[in-house]
Parts: structure tokens; C-alpha cells; sequence
């Protein structure tokens, strides 16, 4: 592993042990890939009505800039805000303030809202703890790069900011489900390359269930079954996926897996089962 590698790793490692690099000090622990909650001290602090929970959940999004009003009210309420919504916003900051307490400040610029002292601390660590994972995969450390994604992964514990409604969070809970997914494609594409494809197949049929229309999981599929001894099943495989997308979208599968399924066809050798790589 390279120095630069070691030292995301090693940042990783200090994450996981709960000393986060930069982490503010005396703030509570936020985590918002999950239903947002605010600990300190291992306990839950009661964060208000969940309007309430999505001011705090936009702005700690920020990571410290400033959001101006009408920014916060679009960001939480949308185009059509109620009519007392200044007042609510106020209500919001001054409840938001007494629940987050000592280390954590929500003031007001003069041109926006900024909230200091507390951060989204497992959005951070994720970040950190995927970043090695990166760097170790380009290190060519796939089973290091695998270990890492797991942990990333292990830091869900639901869907990013879950049942908060904003049109704001709305947007970010796809974008960050984007990039959930990608780690997750990363992890079973370097486990099937280890040699490891009986261990991905199950979690591959739950995935490509959970999301017909993702062809990048259609082919780790195809590629698990095709080194698992199952061509026939892998045909299947793109069979369906064939169908879902005709019925849908009304269109054919891209290029990626239409050049998979043509090298499962003619019987491709680099498709056959690969022996397993020892663990050192």
C-alpha cells in the first residue's frame, strides 16, 4: 500500500475509533444517513417537530456557510411556504438552539443562518473512511479498498435523512442513494474480481430486485453467475432486464451489458469460474 493510501486508511481507522479528524469540538454528534438524530453523551437529544428536524437537517448540509432566509424557507418548505412562515422559521432556529446546547451555535450573519460547532459526523466519516477505500483500489489493495466499503456502508441506517419532507433533502436523499449504490457496486465488483462471486450472488438478485432498471447491477449479476458455474442463469438474467427496460422505458439495454451477454453467448473463457485468490 502506498504512503498516500496508508494515510487514508489510517484516517479511516481513526474515524471508526471515534476520533474524527477535524470534528468540532464540544457539539453534539450528528448523523443524518439514517433518520436525523443529534447524540450527546451516547444520548438522544430531542430534536423537535420534524419541520424543526428538517431546518437543522438543510443546514447542517451547508457545512458551515450561511443560508440566507429565503434560501432556508425554499430549501424546507418549497414554492409555496405558509403564510406565517417567518415566524415559524424563527421559532424553528430559537428551538433548534436550546436543543443543540453548549458547542453548538445557529446565528444569524446578517445575510443568512449559520450553524457551527456541530457537523454531519457520519456523513464526514463516510467520506473519509470511502476515500481510502479509493485510494487503496487504485493501490490495488481490493481487499483492503472491500473491507473499507463495508464499514462506509455499515454507517446506513436507513435512507439519507429519512421521513424528513423537503424539497431540499428530497434532491440530497437521491443524490446521496446515487452514491450508496456506486460504493456498493464498487465493493461486489472488486469481491467478484477476488475470486468471491457465490458470496455476491445473493446480495446481487436483492439488489437488481430493489432496482430493475440499473444495468451496472444487472452485469455484476451476470458476471457473479457466469463465475459461479451458471451461464444459463446469467441469460436469464439479461433476459430480464431486456424486458424491464423495454416495458418501461422502451428501450434496449446499453452497450456495456449488451457486450456482456454477447461474451456469455459465445462461451467468452475469461467469463469462466477464476480460482479464489487466498486470504494472506
Amino acid at each position: 500500500m502506498g504512503e498516500g493510501t496508508a494515510k487514508a486508511a489510517e484516517s479511516a481507522e481513526t474515524t471508526r475509533a471515534g476520533r474524527v479528524p477535524g470534528a468540532p469540538p464540544g457539539g453534539p454528534r450528528c448523523e443524518i444517513l439514517g433518520p436525523l438524530r443529534a447524540l450527546r453523551d451516547g444520548a438522544e437529544i430531542p430534536l423537535g417537530p420534524p419541520k424543526q428536524r428538517a431546518v437543522l437537517a438543510v443546514l447542517l448540509l451547508q457545512e458551515g456557510r450561511p443560508l440566507s432566509y429565503d434560501g432556508l424557507v425554499d430549501a424546507v418548505w418549497g414554492g409555496t411556504p405558509p403564510v406565517h412562515v417567518r415566524n415559524l422559521v424563527q421559532k424553528y432556529v430559537s428551538g433548534l438552539r436550546r436543543a443543540l446546547g453548549a458547542g453548538a451555535e445557529l446565528a444569524w450573519t446578517g445575510s443568512g443562518y449559520r450553524l457551527t460547532g456541530v457537523r454531519a459526523d457520519d456523513l464526514h466519516e463516510r467520506r473519509a473512511i470511502v476515500g481510502a477505500a479509493v485510494a487503496a483500489r487504485d493501490a490495488g489493495d481490493l481487499r483492503r479498498a472491500g473491507e473499507l466499503a463495508r464499514q462506509a456502508e455499515e454507517l446506513w441506517r436507513g435512507e439519507f435523512a429519512e421521513g424528513l419532507q423537503a424539497p431540499y433533502l428530497a434532491a440530497e436523499r437521491l443524490r446521496w442513494a446515487e452514491k450508496r449504490l456506486t460504493v456498493l457496486e464498487a465493493r461486489l465488483a472488486g469481491e467478484i474480481e477476488l475470486g468471491r462471486p457465490f458470496e455476491c450472488v445473493h446480495e446481487l438478485v436483492r439488489l437488481v430486485a430493489a432496482h430493475p432498471l440499473r444495468e451496472r447491477l444487472v452485469e455484476l449479476l451476470m458476471l457473479a453467475l457466469c463465475r459461479t458455474g451458471r451461464p444459463a442463469d446469467a441469460l436469464a438474467a439479461y433476459e430480464g432486464a431486456r424486458q424491464r427496460l423495454a416495458e418501461a422505458m422502451g428501450a434496449d439495454p446499453g452497450p456495456a451489458l449488451r457486450s456482456l451477454h454477447a461474451r456469455v453467448l459465445r462461451q467468452d473463457a475469461a467469463l469462466l469460474p477464476l480460482p479464489r485468490i487466498p486470504v494472506a
